[in-house]
This record gives C-alpha cells, structure tokens and sequence, in this order.
C-alpha cells in the first residue's frame, strides 16, 4: 500500500469511526477532488446503562458452594465491533459488485485496527492507503485537502 494517498478520478474513500461511515467517491481528478457521498452508515449511541442487563451472570463452583459474578464486557466496544464488521460487509459487496476498484480507508488508529482484519481479500486487493486519522465529522473539502496533499 502507499503511505501518500492521492485521489483519482472514480476512487472510492471510506471514512469511518466506530459509530459512522461514510462511503465516498471522487467525482473531480487528481488535480481537482470533488468527493461526494454514496452512502452512509450510522448507529445510534445508547447509553450503558441501555446496553447491558441489569445485573452480571452468576457462576457457581463445582465445588463448594461458592459463586462468583461473570464480566460481561463492554457493551460500547461489542456494539463497535459490530457496527465495523457490518462496514467490512457492505465494502466487500461494494467490490464484489464491481463498484470499487481503487479505494483509501481513512479511521482512527482503533477502528482501522479492528476493521483490517474483518476486511475480504478482496478489499484488501483494491486498498491503495490506509490513513489512520478520524475525519468523520470533517467537511469534505478538508477530507479532499488532507487525502491530496499527503
């Protein structure tokens, strides 16, 4: 993969967190990007509280009759993970469809390091750059001037 992206004509930019993505493509040329979204991807944030039963599980001890209360995990975290793998299937559709033949993924470092994994050869073989900043809440002027400066 290249560590300087540059946008192309018809490339595709996936930007995501592990709440939103955003599936664009690059309607301009390398000189002048025009991104514009083809999709997006969102959940809603609940609270913890929403999330997790009121209560840990219970194991009892085979011998004895001791008890002791089981982790559940963190709900945030499961329902990223999630939401990211839904991500990875809609981009592997997306290539699988013929529709992404040249793509940059851009994510915070956590995300892309939960997402590399879940992505399909097939992804992975139209992946040009990872670019590991969050610019889901960035207009997409700035996304066009971060990804064709580099």
């Amino acid at each position: 993969m290249n560590t300087g992206p540059r946008l192309q004509r018809d490339m595709w930019v996936l930007v995501c967190d592990g709440r939103k993505a955003l599936f664009l493509q690059n309607a301009g040329d390398h000189a002048y990007p025009k991104l514009e979204t083809r999709e997006v991807m969102e959940h809603p944030v609940e609270r913890s509280s929403a999330m997790s039963s009121d209560a840990p599980g219970r194991t009892h001890s085979s011998v004895g009759s001791g008890s002791s209360a089981v982790d559940q995990g963190d709900p945030h975290d499961h329902a990223e993970r999630e939401f990211l793998r839904g991500v990875a299937t809609r981009l592997d559709a997306l290539v699988g469809e013929k529709h992404i033949h040249h793509l940059i993924v851009a994510a915070p470092t956590r995300a892309l390091g939960i997402l590399r994994p879940m992505l399909s050869p097939a992804v992975h073989h139209v992946m040009s750059a990872e670019v590991a900043h969050d610019y889901v809440k960035s207009p997409l002027y700035e996304i066009e001037r971060h990804l064709n400066t580099n």
